[in-house]
């Protein structure tokens, strides 16, 4: 009868349990934005040279999970592979979630009862001569042996427990994303590296032939100074041109290693130990099909949105928690066990002994402290609603940011191709009329210059269309949702 009586009293507990106090939380709505910029992207200009080809936008498309495939380089592929294997960052992130995720499930505890179970063994001496002898047998001297279990149960009155364990789970929901948004931050880093390095490479051949040519110039000039027929101004000139074209080199030589460097760390490399690249811009190809994710579903696909409002979730429910301290505790407790002078005494009629217990408890006064709190955690709810609001902000002007810069880039190449193409007609129109007589050694040395930087200029623009592919993709959540094992973009990561 006892024994119902205690499982009726914790029956009662679990549910009351099941009221919580503070607000509950709700998904915020979606934003009403029909689209990102100040009107829908068009098709980008295309020009007549390498990687120059017009991207088309399809808007509701989503990105897929492999994007970068979408650049047809089985190096970038592989590298993008390495890193997901052996970055720490990413590994750092997944051992975080991994931590939080325990941490949710130790809360769970708080909606059962606690069992302990204790066995004690003890000799001791009574004061015969001062106390009333402790055995009835009046032994001074005796051993003492028991055992007993214990229940406790604090009854989840007014929803603290569920509100703590949903602050914690909401808590592991914020770093799940985050993981997500390291593994979308991994693989745009990488890709856009591998570009950055293929550029800088491309470039840097590029300066050397144009040093070649410079030094080949030179040459002439220094003969036609010895002949007679040009001044040393001429010379000179060209010494300077030189000279300029060659301090291009150690700077793009720095890069080239610094993005070397920077590839090494990504995938988890000593500098060391990552094998030279030998990519440049010609191996790569331009996506020309691009997504656009509908601006609803935006929000669903940015890992940092997903974070944002999972940090909201968490908040919300620490205004519960801290509503629940300021109200009564109800604790239910029950003990029982049996003691003896003799180990097999220990189950004998007459050794056994049990107690129920029950307690009320409720702060009086505490200095204002559980009031504070609870503003506390009302303005830190208040703090993660407006975080969330600039998450979503800053994510829709970042998508029209790179819609708008993929527009700019597309007509930058096809400025620069038209250009690079009249300095190079320019340049032998100059050649042409310097045998003739018609034109000045300083005529030419303008004209390489004009040439060499159009050249540099124009893989500038290829490699900017590049990058900023990548960041579209980045931009657009990267399509993390279709991993193996990953939570939906529109549904709860629990």
């Amino acid at each position: 009868m006892r024994a119902a009586r205690l499982a009726a009293l914790l029956a009662c507990g679990a549910l009351a349990g099941a009221c919580a106090v503070g607000p509950d939380f709700h998904r915020p709505a979606a934003p009403s934005a029909a689209q990102y910029g100040a009107r829908p992207p068009g098709d980008t200009a295309a020009a007549p040279t390498a990687l120059g080809e017009a991207q088309h936008f399809h808007t509701g498309l989503e990105p897929p999970q492999q994007w970068w495939t979408a650049f047809q380089s089985p190096e970038i592929d592989a590298l993008v592979q390495r890193a997901l294997a052996a970055n720490p960052d990413l590994q750092a992130a997944q051992a975080a979630l991994r931590a939080a995720l325990e941490t949710a499930a130790a809360q769970r505890a708080a909606y059962f009862p606690t069992l302990s179970a204790g066995l004690g063994a003890s000799q001791q001496q009574n004061p015969t001569g001062t106390l009333a002898p402790t055995l009835s047998s009046g032994a001074p001297l005796f051993s003492l042996y028991s055992g007993q279990l214990q229940v406790s149960y604090m009854l989840d009155l007014f929803g603290a427990n569920r509100r703590q364990l949903e602050s914690l789970v909401a808590g592991a929901d914020a770093l799940r994303f985050q993981a997500q948004a390291t593994y979308l931050t991994l693989v745009s880093n990488s890709v856009a590296a591998a570009i950055t390095q293929a550029a800088a490479r491309t470039q840097l051949t590029a300066a050397r032939e144009i040093v070649r040519s410079e030094r080949e110039s030179l040459a002439i000039l220094e003969r036609q100074y010895a002949l007679g027929s040009i001044s040393r101004a001429d010379v000179s000139a060209q010494e300077a041109s030189l000279a300029q074209a060659e301090a291009m080199l150690p700077s793009l030589g720095q890069q080239l290693a610094q993005q070397h460097d920077l590839l090494a760390a990504l995938t988890g490399r000593f500098p060391n130990e990552l094998a030279p690249s030998e990519l440049d811009l010609s191996m790569l190809s331009l996506p020309q099909e691009l997504p656009l994710t509908l601006p609803s579903r935006l929000i669903e696909q940015r890992p940092d949105i997903r974070i944002a409002e999972a940090q909201l979730h968490a908040a919300t429910a620490q205004v519960g928690v801290a509503l629940a301290n300021m109200l009564p505790d109800i604790a239910l407790s029950a003990n029982a066990g049996t003691t003896a002078v003799a180990l097999g005494q220990l189950m004998q009629a007459g050794t056994r002994f049990w107690s129920l217990g029950a307690s009320l408890s409720q702060t009086l006064f505490a200095g204002g402290s559980l009031v504070h709190r609870k503003r506390a955690a009302v303005a830190t709810m208040d703090q993660a609603a407006a975080q969330y609001r600039s998450a979503v902000l800053a994510a829709f002007r970042q998508v029209a940011d790179v819609l708008a810069a993929l527009q700019a880039d597309a007509a930058t190449l096809e400025a620069q191709a038209r250009a690079e193409g009249a300095a190079a007609q320019t340049l032998a129109l100059t050649r042409q009329n310097l045998q003739l007589g018609s034109a000045s050694y300083l005529d030419l040395l303008q004209a390489e210059r004009s040439e060499s930087q159009a050249v540099l200029a124009v893989a500038q623009a290829r490699a900017a269309r590049l990058s900023d592919t990548v960041a579209l993709f980045q931009a657009l959540g990267g399509g993390w949702w279709d991993q193996p094992g990953a939570p939906s973009a529109g549904g709860d990561a629990r």
